[in-house]
């Protein structure tokens, strides 16, 4: 993940301070352990901005609002008990070249600074910290003791220092490019890491992006450079520093990340002059590929730049944490289910031997009169075919005995037997449950979209009100979130709704569906819940019909199969049992179709 570097950290503030200052401070509110949110109002409207110290992916942006769920957070609380209704009169940098920018917060524009926000954007080392007209920190977003950092502690009560000053040379415009040349290869070696370790404000995204609009190798060593490439070179650093002095950017999308700068192409600049800036209408470059969601435009600005890309990349991590965690989980518990089921069913295996048994008593009570001492068993002819029955005998007990005995063996595996079917019946039913939620985690293979993470957050959040899970610290996800069913047209142009879990599986079949569409799901197969949507008056084709059962097969445990039986009926003849887990139904009168997941649209 490409982080926030001082070009980019310059670039968002400069867009913040024209467009949200001055702005009062309306409500905070925390998102998760790295990102709290601030709603701003203006003259012009009303909006939220992000400070986020996250490891990776700390960043100062707008972004979107925040889910309707409680917020739980100390942090969060703090700050909205202090600057709730206040102005933010000032978004500054604490001082040159340092990637620290101040929030100051006023009782209103024009008066002096009350509190100051820092937002330290600054890789692993960020923070976020609130302090007051004394300098005194009042609140951070986590606390650095002593025996953490000797150099620089952060806690409560103590006052606010800055991070330690930077050494490397500062970028000028003045410097000549002789001076810049010499410094850069005053030890020969590789070009970027020699650009990285002499300049401030450097970072690897800039270095790359810089060394390559210039056509050179990033690899090469400084010393095979010739005098045209360290032109070429130079211009490109004139022309960023440029940028960053006009506040002249322009966002877009790289193969690797991102870019706050339109780097000038070496056909169309002019070795030996200083390029212009872009202007502000420039036009953006056309080839570019999102890391984040599909996008059908390019960012307009930075703050859409870096939200969608951030909330891109966080969601794809989280993503891919959460399915890890619940496909352990899921495949922990049903291993531990299908073992006690195959339990269930060697008992009941055994339990079906003892009807045998009450044939062998009841023949050993029928010749008696065969019986001698110490035999340990006794052949005797069935009663029905006359074919000889071997009973094994104990030799210290009578005839009579011996038949007691085994009558008692009869009754405890009948017993076992009537105990023993309703324990199977329930692991199966749960197998079959979490079976069913493994179709809907096998389908979200990678994260494409935010329904995907959505989607994988309610499944997590069904597995805990099932008690699968206990997590200490849940949030519960937004009960007014917009449900997304996956959506597709069929031949006839009618719509197909498929569920993506078994929260969407009830609301598609006993909420969403009505008594002109058509349900469908795979026979005894573990799998979504599809609805065709019909009109009054209409009626489904064949190839409507074929559609959605090769789509419902796809959405299915059996999605890599040639053929697929697909049942469907009217949603009226859908039922629920009482007490059945989420997404579990009984259906009748329905009619099956063979399904061809191989040809289901991609």
């Amino acid at each position: 993940m490409q982080p926030v570097d001082f070009t980019t950290l310059t670039a968002t503030c400069s867009e913040l301070r024209a467009q949200w200052l001055p702005a009062r401070l309306e409500q905070v509110y925390q998102r998760d352990r790295f990102t709290v949110s601030l709603a701003f109002r203006t003259m012009k409207g009303r909006g939220w901005i992000d400070l986020s110290w996250h490891p990776v992916a700390a960043r100062i942006c707008v972004g979107d609002p925040p889910p309707r769920i409680p917020d739980t957070f100390t942090f969060s609380e703090q700050l909205r008990h202090q600057l709730s209704g206040l102005a933010l009169v000032s978004i500054a940098p604490v001082s040159p070249w340092e990637r620290v920018i101040d929030l100051q917060f006023a009782k209103r524009p024009g008066e002096p600074a009350l509190w100051h926000l820092y937002a330290e954007i600054m890789g692993k080392y960020s923070n976020v910290i609130l302090t007051a007209q004394d300098n005194l920190v009042v609140t951070c977003a986590h606390q650095v003791s002593a025996k953490q950092s000797t150099v620089r502690p952060i806690q409560t009560g103590q006052p606010y220092e800055m991070p330690p000053s930077l050494t490397d040379a500062v970028p000028s415009l003045s410097e000549s490019q002789n001076r810049w040349q010499s410094r850069i290869n005053l030890v020969p070696g590789q070009l970027k890491g020699n650009l990285l370790k002499n300049y401030r404000g450097m970072s690897k995204a800039l270095v790359l992006s810089m060394i390559r609009s210039a056509s050179l190798n990033p690899e090469q060593s400084t010393d095979s450079l010739n005098p045209d490439e360290w032109q070429q070179l130079f211009q490109r650093w004139l022309y960023w520093l440029q940028c960053l002095e006009n506040s002249k950017y322009h966002p877009s999308f790289t193969p690797e990340g991102y870019t706050v700068i339109d780097w000038p192409t070496p056909e169309n600049h002019n070795v030996g002059a200083v390029p212009p800036c872009p202007p502000s209408d420039s036009s953006f470059l056309t080839s570019v590929k999102s890391v984040t969601e599909s996008v059908a435009e390019l960012p307009s600005s930075v703050q859409e730049l870096l939200n969608s890309y951030y909330t891109g990349q966080i969601n794809q991590e989280v993503f891919a944490q959460l399915r890890h965690q619940l496909t352990q989980k899921l495949n922990n518990v049903l291993a531990k289910l299908r073992l006690k089921a195959n339990t269930f069913k060697e008992r009941l295996q055994q339990s079906a031997d003892a009807d045998t048994h009450k044939s062998q008593a009841d023949l050993l009570m029928a010749n008696l009169q065969h019986w001698e001492p110490g035999m340990k068993s006794i052949s005797l002819p069935d009663f029905e075919t006359e074919k000889p029955v071997i009973i094994p005998l104990n030799p210290e007990k009578n005839a009579v005995q011996n038949a007691q005995a085994i009558y008692k063996k009869h009754q405890k595996l009948k017993r076992a037997r009537i105990a023993v079917e309703p324990l199977l019946a329930a692991v199966q039913e749960e197998i079959d449950y979490l079976e069913q939620v493994e179709v809907a985690l096998s389908v979200l293979e990678t994260y494409r979209n935010t329904q995907d993470l959505q989607t994988l957050a309610e499944i997590r959040e069904e597995l805990i009100q099932q008690k699968y899970l206990d997590v200490p610290d849940y949030r519960s996800t937004d009960k007014n979130a917009a449900i997304e069913f996956h959506r597709y047209q069929t031949p006839s142009g009618f719509e197909l709704l498929i569920g993506r879990n078994n929260r969407q599986n009830d609301q598609l079949t006993f909420r969403t569906a009505n008594d002109y569409d058509l349900w469908f799901h795979t026979l005894e197969i573990p799998g979504s819940h599809a609805l065709l949507r019909l009109k009054p008056g209409t009626v489904a084709e064949e190839t409507d019909l074929q559609f959605a059962a090769d789509m419902t097969a796809y959405y299915s445990r059996a999605r890599h199969s040639e053929q697929v039986p697909v049942v469907y009926t009217e949603p009226k003849y859908v039922y629920k049992p009482k007490g059945a887990k989420p997404g579990m139904v009984v259906y009748k009168q329905e009619r099956i179709v063979w399904g061809r997941p191989q040809q289901a649209p991609a």
